[in-house]
């Protein structure tokens, strides 16, 4: 984990425990190609060493396949899921728009035409339909499977950035449930774990506002109970860029490596949250007192540590 990781764990304890609430840890490991196990095991490691121990049984997404499956079917029994051949170059040759995050909204390419008539056409869609005219040759290579998605507002109100409105078809698009190689995808598996897990509120960060939306309609449409959501800014350098891998010296094995001690990790975090006036060392338990989400900024924090 770097600071930005541990800065989203330490909010959503507090956030969790100030309201007398449990804190769950899901270990989100169903890309392949990314999930190790050691990976997860020093995460572990290092929130207990934080002083940030969650709550229950620790719940691994990557044994969860026949659940996922599950849900995905009632969507495809409902009608409202369709397969999608498209490559990456096939996406970006139809120019869809790009949203300020660098998303790309799916250009409605691979989508029936007989699917939820009266829906908005999305950009590209009348001019690029070959692949699934011709079913024989289709069929022959992997799909992914897309959620369709009407063209209406999805409005809530977030915990931090209060009241957003986003439009699924014109900033979101078709999204994807499941990937060609099989892996499940993230808005459907969070989407469905979150509510059998019983979670009541998410906190992250603000670079996720834009998967609410998605998520808050496959919540509706599966029949679950909605939680609430809280975002948070982001820990960036200072370039401007959030942190990630490449800011090596925020990195928590890099600062255990380097005997920073938890406490000192905590407080200098705290403050970056607004929660104390300067770094001052302390466990998280004794942050609980002082915590409120009126103190934590909206605005990107320059971290530097």
């Amino acid at each position: 984990m770097h600071l930005g990781n541990v800065f989203c764990a330490l909010l959503s304890w507090l956030s969790a425990k100030s309201k007398g609430g449990e804190w769950r840890l899901r270990i989100e490991d169903i890309d392949p190609d990314r999930s190790r196990r050691d990976f997860a095991l020093q995460l572990m490691d290092d929130l207990q060493w934080l002083g940030l121990p969650w709550d229950g049984e620790v719940v691994w997404q990557s044994q969860r396949g026949d659940i996922y499956e599950h849900y995905l079917k009632q969507l495809e029994d409902a009608g409202l899921t369709y397969p999608c051949y498209c490559t990456r170059a096939d996406i970006m040759a139809t120019q869809a728009p790009h949203e300020t995050d660098g998303r790309i909204v799916y250009a409605g390419t691979c989508r029936p035409k007989n699917m939820l008539p009266g829906l908005a056409s999305l950009p590209g869609e009348a001019s690029l339909t070959s692949k699934t005219s011709n079913t024989s040759s289709s069929c022959l290579r992997p799909a992914s499977i897309r959620l369709l998605v009407p063209d209406e507002e999805i409005s809530f109100v977030d915990g931090h950035y209060g009241q957003q409105s986003i439009n699924l078809a014109k900033h979101c698009g078709d999204y994807i449930l499941r990937r060609k190689d099989g892996a499940w995808a993230y808005q459907l598996a969070v989407v469905v774990d979150d509510a059998l897990m019983g979670i009541t509120e998410v906190v992250r960060g603000r670079d996720l506002l834009l998967s609410t939306p998605q998520q808050l309609h496959l919540y509706r449409i599966l029949g679950f109970q909605e939680p609430t959501y809280f975002h948070h800014p982001l820990l960036i350098n200072e370039n401007g860029q959030r942190l990630c891998k490449r800011d090596k010296s925020l990195d928590l094995s890099v600062l255990r490596e380097k005997h920073k001690n938890p406490d000192e990790i905590v407080g200098f975090l705290a403050f970056c949250a607004g929660i104390l006036p300067s770094p001052t060392p302390l466990k998280p338990q004794d942050l609980l007192p002082l915590f409120s989400w009126q103190k934590v900024p909206t605005d990107d924090i320059i971290a530097s540590f």
